[in-house]
C-alpha cells in the first residue's frame, strides 16, 4: 500500500553525545531518515544536543533543534511543533527509551501523534528481560536457563541452582552497559549490584553462560504487511561472551552449514513477526559448535551500530528503508536505491568477505583494564571488504591504524598492540603444547580476551603451527576451527614470503597481495625496502582492481558508485572524468578523533558537488554518514594508508600518470603527475599525516601544503616560525634523550608541560612536576614517537582562549573566540568552553587577531586553522579601576 498521507511531519529524536556504543552510527541512521522524509515531501523536525553531527547541521531536517533530550523538553517541542508521528528507533538507545517514556507519559496521546514504526508494546517486550523471555517461550524458540531478579538475593539463589559462570544483562542499557560474566560470587554479586543500578527499571536476567558457543547476528526488516527480510547475518570470530562491538565480525557468517543458516534466519523472522516490529531489527543467537543447538540471546528492535555494518557490508539502506516502512509503505514498494532497479524486498547476496574489527581507547589509556567481555569498550570500528577473508582480515588490522609502527603495515612480525613481545604472556598455550597437558581452564588466560588477543593468536601460530597446537588454540579460545585454519594460512605465507628473502618469485608476490599483505609487510618479511617491493610489484603489472558492492553479487547493475580493491583481474572502477578531488576520510572513530572530522569530510564532498567538482571518498568507517552510499560521487572503502590511497589516486589518474608517479615514487626526479588532488584537511590526524606521503609520491593536495602542514605539526620548525614572527611561546625545547629533557626541565623550572609532534588529541601530553615523573615519561614517549622530537615547554597558568580560522591565503575570517573554562592544561576536547569569550579585554581580542592573522599568512594557510593561546595576568574584570592590564599572550 502507499504511504500514509496522514504523516506529513515527523519528529526524529537524535541519539545525543557520543559515548562509548553509541556513536556515529546513529548520525548516519537519522541523515539517512531526513533525507528519506524529503523525498516523500514530509516535513522532518529533529531533536538533538550533539554538536559535532551532520544531522543538526542546517539544511539536512527542515527544522532543528538542539536542545537537551528529556522528555519535558520533547513534549515541549511537540506541543509547539504538532509532529503527526515520532520516529525513535533511529536515535539508538536514547532514542528508544525516550520514545516509551513519551507513551507512558501520556505525551504522544495529549498531542494526537503517534509513535511509527516499531509500536511501543514491541518495543517494551524486547527490552524487559522477563517478558521476552516469556515471548520467546511462548512461541517456542529456546532461551538459555535464566532468571529475571530484581534484587541480588534472587541472583544468589539462582546461581544455588545452575553454579557458575553466568552472565548478567540488565534491560533498557546500552552496549551492555552495567553487565558482565561472573566467574566468582564476589563477581556475581558486584556485577548484579552495578546492572540492577544501570537499569532504568532496575532489573537484570542472570543466565547461563553458553562457553566456547558461536554468536550470531541476524539484521532483519519488517513491513506492517508482515513481508520479512535478512539483509546480512553475520559471525562473530570471538564466541559467546564478548559484547558484538567488541568483536571481530565477519559477514557473511564462514562456518555455518546452509542448514544452520536456514534454521537461524527462520528464527530470526519468527522473533520479529512475533514482536510486532516494523522497521530493523537485530537478533543475536548462540549456536553450540558441536550440535544444532541454538538459543535466542538478544533482540535490539532499534537500528543500532550492527545495524550500520550490515548496510555497510551489503550496500542495503537499512535505515532509508526503515524509515519508509514506518511511512507505511512495503518493502516491495520501496525502490532499491543502490541498485536503482530492484526493490527493497530482495535479500542482499554477497559475493565478497566483510571483516570488522573494534576500535578500543586502550592507547590513550594504557592502565585501563583491557579485558572484553559483555560491556562494550569499544569507541568506534574498521570494516575492510574483500574477495578472501585472509585479504578482508589484514586489510581490516591495518586500517585501525595502531602502534606500535609494524602494526600500520598489517600484522607485526614481532609486537602485539599491548606491546606484548611474547606471545604467549598471558597464555596456556605454551605449556599446552610443549608438556602435553590440557589447557589451562581458568579465565585468566587466554580465553580471557583483550584487544590484544587477535594479535596474541598470530604470535602463538608464529611459534607453532601444527595441527596439535591450533586444536590447543581452539579448546582455549573456542574460536572456530575455520578462523584459526585461516589465520595460519597467513602464517604460513609470511614464513614463505621471509624464506623467499631477494629471490621472491613473481607467484608468491602475486600471491601474497590476494591474501591482503601490504607492500610495507611483504618488505620487511624479505628484507627489503617498501618502495622496491611497489616498484617490482607494479612492473610485473600486478595492480589492485576495484569491485563493486552492488546488494545482489553482480545480478543486476548497480546505480551508486561504491568500490573496494582486490588484486583480480576486472576493473569495475574506470577512472571518473575530471574535475574531480578525492577527501581522504578520519578512520576509526576514537578517542581525540570521532565525529567531528565525518562531519567536515561530508561537508567538503558535498561544497565540491555545488562546485561542479565530482567528490570521491575514502574511508573505512562502516559507522559514518561519509561512507554512506550516495554522500559522494564515488565511495572507496579501504585503509587509509599510503599504498592504499596511491593506488586509488592511480586508479583516478588520467592517461600517462602511472609512469611518472612511479618514478616520483622511487626517490627519483619529481614531475608533475596526473593523479588527482586530495583534500586532507578534514580527515583529522589520519589525513593530516598522510599528507607528506602523497607530497613524496607527487601526488597534489589541495588547500595548505603538505610542507605548511608539517611545519605547523613539526613542534622544532613551528617555533622556528614563531620566533621568527615575534610571537611569543612559552619557553621550551626540543629534545631527542632523557639526558636532554632533564637539562632543559632544570632551565625552564618545574612544572613543564611535555608533549611529541604529530599526535592526535593531545595524546601523551602531560604536565610533569619533578625530574622522576619526566624521566619516566621521557622514556616511554621516546619509545612511541622517537621519530620526532619532544617538546619540553614551562607550564603556564593562565586564561586559555581558542581561535579558529579560514585563510584563502589572503585574507583571514575569524568567526569568533572560545574561551576555556578550565585552567590551562586541560585539554581543549575535555574542558568546558563558552562563545563567544566572556573575559578578554580588547586589546587582547586584537592580540589575538594580529597573531592568527600574522600565523595563518605565514603558514600559507589555504583553508582551516584552530590555535590555542594562553592569556597571562588578571582578566579585565579583576583589575581594580585606573589600573593596566598586564596580560601576555602566548601560542
Amino acid at each position: 500500500m502507499p504511504r500514509n498521507e496522514a504523516i506529513q511531519k515527523v519528529l526524529l529524536i537524535g541519539s545525543g553525545p557520543i559515548v562509548i556504543g553509541q556513536a556515529a552510527e546513529f548520525d548516519y541512521a537519522g541523515t539517512q531518515a531526513c533525507k528519506a522524509l524529503r523525498e516523500e515531501g514530509v516535513t522532518s523536525v529533529l531533536i538533538n544536543s550533539n554538536p559535532a553531527t551532520i544531522m543538526t547541521d542546517e539544511g539536512v531536517a527542515d527544522v532543528t533543534y538542539i536542545e537537551p533530550l528529556t522528555v519535558d523538553v520533547i513534549a515541549r517541542i511537540i506541543a509547539r511543533e504538532r509532529p503527526d508521528g515520532v520516529l525513535g528507533t533511529l536515535g539508538g538507545q536514547t532514542g528508544l527509551n525516550l520514545s516509551v517514556k513519551l507513551s507512558e507519559a501520556g505525551v504522544l496521546e495529549r498531542y494526537n501523534t503517534r509513535l511509527l514504526g516499531t509500536p511501543v508494546t514491541a518495543i517494551q517486550t524486547a527490552e524487559d528481560r522477563e517478558a521476552f523471555k516469556q515471548l520467546l517461550i511462548s512461541i517456542g524458540e529456546p532461551v538459555p536457563p535464566s532468571r529475571t531478579v530484581e534484587t541480588l538475593d534472587d541472583a544468589l539463589a539462582f546461581e544455588r541452582e545452575i553454579g557458575l559462570p553466568l552472565v548478567i544483562r540488565p534491560a533498557y542499557t546500552l552496549g551492555g552497559s552495567g553487565g558482565g560474566v561472573a566467574w566468582s560470587l564476589e563477581e556475581l554479586r558486584e556485577i548484579t549490584v552495578r546492572g540492577l543500578t544501570a537499569s532504568p527499571i532496575h532489573q537484570v536476567l542472570v543466565e547461563q553462560y553458553l562457553r566456547g558457543w558461536k554468536e550470531l547476528e541476524y539484521e532483519v526488516i519488517r513491513d506492517a504487511g508482515d513481508t520479512c527480510i535478512t539483509v546480512c547475518n553475520m559471525e562473530n570470530l570471538d564466541p559467546l561472551g564478548i559484547h558484538t562491538g567488541d568483536s571481530i565480525v565477519v559477514a557473511p557468517s564462514q562456518t555455518l552449514t546452509d542448514r544452520e543458516y536456514q534454521m537461524l534466519r527462520g528464527a530470526a523472522i519468527h522473533i520479529i513477526r512475533a514482536l510486532g516490529v516494523e522497521g530493523g531489527c537485530n537478533v543475536q543467537f548462540a549456536l553450540d559448535p558441536k550440535s544444532e543447538q541454538y538459543y535466542v540471546i538478544e533482540v535490539n528492535p532499534r537500528v543500532s551500530r550492527s545495524s550500520a555494518l550490515a548496510s555497510k557490508a551489503t550496500g542495503y539502506p537499512i535505515a532509508r528503508v526503515a524509515t519508509k516502512v514506518a511511512l507505511g509503505y512495503r518493502l516491495h514498494e520501496i525502490t532499491n536505491a543502490v541498485t536503482g532497479r530492484t526493490s527493497a524486498a530482495f535479500e542482499p547476496a554477497l559475493d565478497y568477505v566483510v571483516v570488522k574489527i573494534p576500535r578500543w581507547p586502550f592507547d590513550k589509556f594504557p592502565g585501563a583494564d583491557r579485558t572484553l567481555g559483555t560491556q562494550m569498550k569499544a569507541t568506534g570500528e574498521v570494516m575492510a571488504i574483500d574477495r578472501t577473508f585472509e585479504a578482508a582480515l589484514q586489510k581490516a588490522m591495518r586500517s585501525l591504524e595502531i602502534k606500535p609502527e609494524a602494526n600500520r603495515f598489517g600484522l607485526p612480525l614481532n609486537l602485539t598492540p599491548g606491546q606484548v613481545a611474547d606471545p604467549f604472556a598471558a597464555s596456556g598455550i605454551r605449556r599446552a603444547v610443549q608438556v602435553g597437558q590440557p589447557p589451562i581452564e581458568h579465565h585468566g588466560s587466554i580465553i580471557q580476551p583483550t584487544d590484544a588477543r587477535l594479535w596474541r593468536l598470530f604470535g602463538t601460530l608464529r611459534e607453532d603451527s601444527s595441527d596439535e597446537a591450533l586444536e590447543a588454540l581452539h579448546t582455549e579460545t573456542g574460536i572456530d576451527h575455520w578462523f584459526l585454519h585461516k589465520i595460519r594460512r597467513i602464517i604460513q605465507m609470511e614464513a614463505s614470503l621471509t624464506a623467499a628473502k631477494d629471490d621472491l618469485p613473481p607467484w608468491l608476490l602475486g600471491w601474497a597481495k590476494r591474501m591482503g599483505f601490504s607492500d610495507a609487510q611483504i618488505a620487511v618479511a624479505v628484507g627489503q625496502t617498501e618502495p622496491n617491493i611497489r616498484a617490482l610489484r607494479k612492473s610485473l603489472g600486478m595492480r589492485p582492481v576495484y569491485k563493486m558492492v552492488d546488494t545482489c553479487a553482480g545480478e543486476f547493475a548497480a546505480a551508486t558508485p561504491y568500490y573496494y580493491s582486490s588484486y583480480e583481474l576486472e576493473n569495475e572502477a574506470p577512472a571518473l572524468p575530471t574535475p574531480k578531488a578525492v577527501v581522504i576520510g578520519s578512520g576509526p572513530i576514537r578517542i581525540g578523533q570521532g565525529i567531528e572530522f565525518d562531519y567536515c569530510s561530508v561537508r567538503s564532498a558535498t561544497a565540491l558537488r555545488e562546485a561542479g567538482v565530482a567528490s570521491i571518498m575514502v574511508n573505512s568507517n562502516p559507522e559514518t554518514v561519509s561512507t554512506d552510499f550516495d554522500m559522494s560521487d564515488r565511495l572507496y572503502f579501504e585503509p587509509l594508508d599510503a599504498e592504499s590511497v596511491l593506488a586509488i589516486l592511480e586508479n583516478e589518474a588520467t592517461a600517462g600518470a602511472e609512469d611518472e608517479n612511479t618514478q616520483a615514487y622511487e626517490g627519483d626526479e619529481t614531475s608533475e603527475s596526473n593523479l588527482p588532488p586530495s583534500i586532507v584537511q578534514f580527515g583529522g590526524q589520519t589525513a593530516i599525516n598522510l599528507a607528506g606521503q602523497l607530497a613524496q609520491r607527487a601526488a597534489p593536495v589541495l588547500g595548505t601544503s603538505p610542507d605548511m602542514i608539517d611545519l605547523a605539526e613539526d613542534r622544532e620548525r613551528f617555533d622556528a616560525m614563531m620566533e621568527s614572527l615575534g610571537i611569543p611561546r612559552p619557553k621550551g625545547a626540543a629534545i631527542r634523550t632523557v639526558a636532554q629533557a632533564l637539562r632543559a626541565a632544570d632551565a625552564i623550572g618545574f612544572p613543564v608541560m611535555v608533549r611529541p609532534s604529530f599526535v592526535l588529541g593531545g595524546r601523551a601530553m602531560e604536565i610533569v612536576r619533578n625530574p622522576e615523573s619526566l624521566r619516566r615519561y621521557t622514556e616511554r614517549a621516546l619509545e612511541e614517537h622517537g621519530d620526532h622530537p619532544l617538546l619540553i615547554d614551562r607550564y603556564l597558568t593562565g586564561r586559555e582562549v581558542e581561535v579558529d580560522a579560514i585563510c584563502d591565503g589572503e585574507q583571514v575570517l575569524i568567526p569568533g573566540i572560545m574561551q576555556h573554562i578550565e585552567r590551562a592544561g586541560v585539554h581543549s576536547g575535555d574542558s568546558y568552553a563558552m562563545y563567544p569569550a566572556l573575559d578578554l579585554s580588547a586589546a587582547e581580542v586584537a592580540t589575538l587577531v594580529d597573531y592568527t592573522t600574522r600565523m595563518a599568512h605565514a603558514l600559507g594557510v589555504r583553508g582551516l586553522m584552530n590555535i590555542q593561546f594562553v592569556v597571562t595576568g588578571a582578566a579585565p574584570a579583576d583589575i581594580p579601576a585606573g589600573e593596566q592590564s598586564t596580560s601576555h599572550v602566548y601560542v
